[in-house]
């Protein structure tokens, strides 16, 4: 037997039967086919129960404790803490085992009340009261004990307790309304169809005769695809088969509207409902910190094996002198001598890495926990992110990720729904070649009399009226939409006009809405679909009944869709409205050139087009197609690439009508956006699905091309006029030729030195420049190796006629570009997901497209602006938070180790601790823990107002320049250096001692008893207060919390040490320090001492900042001193250009230097701002001269120095 085999069997009796099995068969109603007709197989499905909870009660504590100690730090901390338990260790196992059981006990309740709260959700949902028919009865159940094959009565209103086929509804035509909202976000109504041969099964009794059965395709979570086949036995032997689609099928968590009641069969259950399947987790994403983390995590460990090793030879080295081999004290028992010097040696070995295990900051991992998940709520209670309309604010969906929206360098943007409203309106027609507009217009003015939409050019005849007729009936009949009558949605009723209960169209397109509504103001309106039957007002006021006989609905492959209908005369007609790609090639006769002309106008004008075309068909070639479409419909493998076979045959030799042309308005602020990202060192690419024209009109609306800049075209229609080698070279040749080497990372965005290039790629070209199989060009680079040189000199790309796959795959080139830039990708559409999910961070807008992006999203907001928030300010506030958070923690426990590590060439290497337990013990967890979590979620190091308004500040934290390794050295450096300010500074205090008469042993210069648990106190002391003051001098934002938390674990430090030393506690065997504490205080030179060697420890940090603040300020911090200068009012009238480093003189190419762009400390007449005030209600404008002199370096300090000003005046 052969390994596949094995694992077949392994899969089939491990798995159950329907995992590895490609379709089920549905009995309906648990009912046995009739004899005779198939083998009878009963399948075994899951009940109805929903779990979204991960643990249960009995495996919670074994599953946790799995999960969290897979963490690298977790599991180190154990083996630490074990090793304490197993070998003579110097600390006590508490000083590990505490603070480990701490973060694993703080992350279990969480998590296990995270699973608690899933938990109630799960059983209020499984507990739901469901109505099953059995036996001609209604019955009603809890939802969890629905089965597979149950029939089920659902009323309006509810929702659908499992994944159900509708066989009837209340309603005679067999249809049903359904919202979706809770899967997809579309409020519309869509229409589900119940199968034509039980529609009529409408009571209780007559749905409990059907016999029938059910062949589908095993549960997939794609919520728009479902294939299936019904079998129903009546009398006749052979079985009535009819397809099944996604039309019938009716989904966990969809509600039922418009509708009395439906009946209808379940087929998915539980945790194999679409919903179920579509809420499985994503995959994880790992920020650029987290990395850093990991990183520094290793060199500590490092660090901490050396310092281990490092004392374990000394202490070897030491002991070689038979003299000092072991204190007098503290000989060896007979065992040790005995032992063999390697385990010895690693015995000692692993109590030196107990030691000073603590240089490993294990409550840096739960503190960066909290920092993340509580700072993610300062998105969700953003104001200024909370749209009215919709009546939401942004979702935070992980807050894994929220320091990366500070590091992002790509953003990848969708177009419609996006940057655009998705908000559709009918601005033009072309019928023929005359041209219909809103309003008649004649040299800009609109013609009297006129109303709705008027033609702008001669009047067609008799032929063409009969031709713009059929134009609009096919508008009117080839689409998906619905009418409803007047209705609530959200509190605002629609369908009113002027106080009257009128009708309204819902589709889940916005085209095909404006398209129809469009049509109304042309004298044509579509009324409904009744029985069948299409329904339209012609001009005249006369109903026009067509049968609609088939729909070959839209897909974005084909990127058209068509109807079959019947007029009351008889005649068949083939109506297609699609994307001008994909009919003109179908298109044999009409006014094809005209139209064409047309269509590319509108396109460069930025509109959306759809070109209109028909055929009539015979009754013979009628059923040939019905026939064609049955047996695609009918197939249960590879139904949609048998149905695409048929719409190409049946989707030809058209007739061209005409085209429309509807706008898509640019969203409030999203050139604004758009050119604030750029500002602050980001490219913006739009990946889109329209077309080159369409796309490219809307990146110049939104600033991401300008005037200036030289559109580069890789697109189909050049690579067949030249080979894309040829193509890719001159282009790649036009990029470098002033760039050089160099890319335009290397230059400012505000620079006007270098021509910006913009960059145009279609999806056609595109997979040929990914193809896999290429050849290696004569420079040794391949094609997609030249395309990102290319972009990368480009300050924007547009990528159109882009499929949703390719998308992402340019999202993944990019981050897998040598550079490994952070991307972000956002996007409003299901087309939109797979880029969300393959990009660094994915955020989804709550947009008309449904919610499918929002819901895969890491954040969700609802409009393109809010991503300039929050980029710029709450990723930089998120950024410098937690990049401070990480080397904060590893700066002080190199202070709090290092000093242990010195004190081991004090004690003969003999493993004696510096510090008291509780003082090892309660470090990371009580004294310094909480500051800078308070810090690390509410530091503003600059004011919002001015992140907003400079968006160049987004460069100073760019490429994690925060937790780079010479800014990581420094720190590390800086903990060593106070470290040992700490030791050295307390062992010289103790430099004299003699002997009282008592037999102490007394320090003469600070009559402090000597002793190493007042060393080490002392020494700890200096370590608390001078890590808390210098998180105090990095602060910036202060309020009364910061000063409560900060102030507070310095006094309850405090009071901690004089209870613990001043209490005779009685679970205590031994008390070493009692007393010690309190004493130490005693001693007025030991509070000299302390504030002397706290100041000494700060002071190189201060120095160094003052300096580099003086001499070499970043923008930052220059705008910092401005702020404190101007009282927090910068924000309100400074011109932050001045504000900016000032540029470096540049040489031209004839030596000579660029002088235009600064301004001279030497001009006669020094330049002035001009300021706009507002007194009394009327403006003012008044001169004044500048204001802003920071530091005395010369270059900086000129009156009124501004960055780039291009004359004596700049007005602000």
């Amino acid at each position: 037997m052969d390994l596949s085999s094995i694992r077949k069997l392994i899969t089939r009796y491990c798995t159950g039967e329907e995992s590895w099995v490609d379709s089920r068969t549905v009995y309906i109603g648990q009912k046995e086919p009739p004899p005779g007709t198939e083998a009878y197989i009963p399948q075994r499905f899951p009940d109805n129960r929903i779990v979204s909870s991960k643990y249960t009660f009995w495996n919670f504590i074994p599953k946790n404790l799995f999960e969290q100690f897979r963490r690298i730090a977790n599991f180190y901390f154990l083996i630490i803490f074990l090793v304490q338990l197993i070998i003579d260790t110097p600390t006590s196992p508490t000083t590990s085992g505490l603070p480990l059981f701490f973060v694993i006990t703080v992350t279990a309740i969480k998590q296990g009340y995270e699973d608690w709260i899933r938990h109630k959700a799960d059983n209020a949902i499984n507990q739901c009261p469901v109505h099953i028919i059995q036996h001609g009865k209604v019955v009603r159940k809890q939802s969890q004990k629905l089965r597979v094959g149950d029939i089920v009565q659902v009323k309006e209103n509810e929702t659908f307790p499992c994944d159900l086929i509708l066989l009837s509804t209340s309603r005679e035509d067999g249809t049903c309304f359904v919202t979706t909202a809770s899967l997809d976000g579309e409020s519309s109504h869509k229409t589900y169809y119940a199968v034509q041969d039980t529609k009529a099964f409408n009571t209780a009794e007559e749905v409990d005769t059907l016999h029938a059965t059910i062949e589908c395709e095993q549960p997939q979570p794609d919520l728009y695809k479902f294939v299936g086949r019904i079998n129903i036995y009546l009398d006749r032997d052979e079985p009535i088969v009819r397809p099944l689609g996604s039309e019938n099928l009716l989904l966990r968590g969809a509600t039922l509207k418009n509708t009395e009641y439906i009946h209808a069969v379940a087929i998915y259950t539980g945790m194999e409902t679409k919903m179920a399947l579509n809420y499985q987790s994503k995959s994880q994403k790992r920020s650029a910190v987290e990395k850093s983390m990991n990183a520094y995590l290793i060199v500590y460990l490092c660090i901490l094996i050396s310092k281990a090793l490092i004392n374990t030879v000394l202490k070897y080295a030491w002991q070689a002198n038979p003299n000092r081999d072991e204190p007098w004290y503290n000989q060896k028992t007979e065992t040790e001598r005995q032992r063999h010097v390697l385990i010895r040696a690693f015995t000692d070995f692993l109590a030196f890495m107990v030691l000073f295990n603590y240089i490993i900051p294990v409550s840096m991992y739960v503190t960066v926990e909290m920092q993340k998940f509580l700072g993610s709520y300062f998105i969700l209670w953003d104001d200024d992110m909370f749209d009215e309309e919709l009546g939401e604010g942004p979702l935070v969906n992980t807050s894994d990720l929220n320091e990366e929206l500070g590091q992002v360098e790509y953003v990848f943007t969708d177009k419609t729904g996006t940057l655009t409203e998705n908000n559709m309106e009918l601005r033009e027609c072309c019928v023929d070649g005359h041209v219909y507009v809103p309003h008649a217009i004649c040299n800009g003015q609109i013609l009297p009399g006129a109303t709705g939409m008027d033609m702008i050019d001669s009047s067609p005849g008799v032929d063409g009226k009969e031709r713009e007729e059929l134009f609009f009936r096919a508008l009117c009949l080839c689409h998906t939409v619905q009418v409803k009558e007047e209705e609530t949605v959200d509190g605002i009723k629609r369908g009113i006009h002027q106080g009257k209960s009128t009708s309204f169209y819902i589709s889940s397109s916005p085209d095909e809405v404006a398209l129809v509504e469009g049509m109304k103001r042309l004298g044509f309106t579509y009324l409904r679909l009744k029985d069948s039957h299409m329904e339209i007002l012609n001009r005249e006021d006369e109903m026009e009944r067509f049968e609609l006989l088939e729909v070959l609905n839209f897909d974005s492959v084909r990127r058209r869709m068509s109807v079959i209908v019947r007029s009351s005369s008889g005649d068949y007609y083939l109506f297609c409205k699609g994307a001008d790609s994909s009919v003109f090639p179908r298109v044999v006769s009409g006014k094809v050139e005209q139209v064409r002309a047309r269509v590319e106008h509108n396109a460069v004008e930025g509109l959306r087009t759809l070109c209109v075309a028909y055929k009539k068909l015979t009754h013979e070639e009628y059923e040939e197609t019905c026939h064609l479409l049955n047996r695609a419909k009918l197939a249960l493998q590879d139904r949609d690439k048998k149905l695409a076979e048929a719409y190409d045959v049946i989707e030809k030799d058209f007739i061209l009508l005409g085209a429309t042309a509807v706008e898509d308005r640019l969203q409030d602020k999203a050139a604004d956006t758009i050119e604030s990202l750029h500002k602050a060192g980001m490219k913006v690419w739009v990946l889109t699905g329209d077309k080159m024209e369409t796309a490219a009109a809307t990146c110049y609306a939104s600033k991401l091309f300008h005037r200036n800049t030289q559109i580069l075209e890789l697109t189909t229609k050049r690579t067949e006029e030249q080979s894309l080698h040829d193509v890719l070279f001159d282009l790649s040749r036009t990029v470098l030729r002033q760039h050089g080497s160099m890319t335009r990372d290397t230059f400012s965005g505000l620079s006007g030195d270098y021509q910006d290039y913009g960059l145009i790629i279609d999806g056609a070209t595109l997979s040929a420049v990914l193809k896999p199989t290429q050849e290696v060009t004569s420079n040794g680079g391949n094609y997609k190796e030249i395309f990102l040189e290319i972009c990368r000199n480009c300050s924007a790309v547009l990528c159109c006629r882009m499929a949703p796959l390719q998308k992402a795959q340019i999202v993944k080139m990019i981050k897998a570009s040598k550079e490994r830039p952070i991307t972000l990708a956002i996007g409003d559409g299901a087309n939109d997901v797979s880029m969300i999910l393959e990009a660094h961070v994915g955020i989804g807008i709550m947009g008309k497209e449904g919610r499918q992006a929002a819901r895969n999203s890491d954040y969700a907001i609802t409009k393109f602006k809010h991503l300039k928030k929050m980029l710029l300010v709450h990723g930089h506030y998120y950024y410098i938070r937690i990049a401070e958070l990480v080397q904060y923690f590893f700066y002080k426990n190199v202070c709090f180790i290092f000093p242990q590590f010195l004190y081991q060439f004090f004690c003969g290497f003999s493993q004696q601790p510096l510090y008291d337990t509780a003082y090892l013990t309660l470090y990371n967890i009580s004294f310094t823990s909480l500051p800078i979590l308070l810090y690390s979620l509410m530091e503003q190091h600059i004011n919002m107002d001015i992140l907003k308004r400079d968006p160049t500040l987004y460069r100073d934290i760019a490429k994690n320049s925060l937790l780079r390794w010479p800014t990581f050295i420094y720190w590390t450096f800086l903990g060593v250096f106070d470290a040992v300010v700490f030791f050295f500074g307390a062992f010289f205090l103790f430099d004299n001692t003699t002997f009282t008469s008592n037999g102490q042993l007394m320090a003469t210069n600070t009559q402090m008893m000597f002793g190493n648990w007042t060393f080490g106190t002392l020494v700890f002391t200096v370590l608390v207060f001078t890590v808390t003051l210098k998180l105090a001098l990095d602060t910036h934002y202060w309020t009364w919390i910061n000063h409560f938390v900060i102030w507070g674990s310095l006094l309850f430090y405090v009071i901690f040490s004089l209870l613990w030393g001043g209490i005779i506690w009685p679970f205590l065997n031994y008390q070493r320090m009692y007393y010690v504490f309190m004493q130490m205080l005693s001693s007025g030179p030991a509070w000299l001492s302390i504030i002397l060697l706290i100041i000494v420890s700060l002071l190189p940090d201060v120095v160094k900042k003052v300096l580099c603040r003086a001499l070499w300020p970043t923008t930052t911090e220059r705008i910092q001193n401005a702020d404190k200068l101007y009282k927090g009012h910068l924000s309100e009238f400074t011109p932050l250009s001045s504000l900016h480093a000032p540029p470096v003189r540049k040489h031209d190419r004839h030596g000579n230097e660029n002088q235009n762009r600064t301004h001279r400390r030497s001009d006669s007449s020094p330049p002035k701002k001009l300021m706009c005030t507002y007194w009394g209600g009327r403006p003012d404008y008044c001169t004044f001269s500048s204001f802003l002199r920071i530091g005395e370096n010369p270059r900086f300090s000129g009156p009124a120095y501004a960055y780039s000003t291009p004359g004596p005046e700049t007005s602000v």
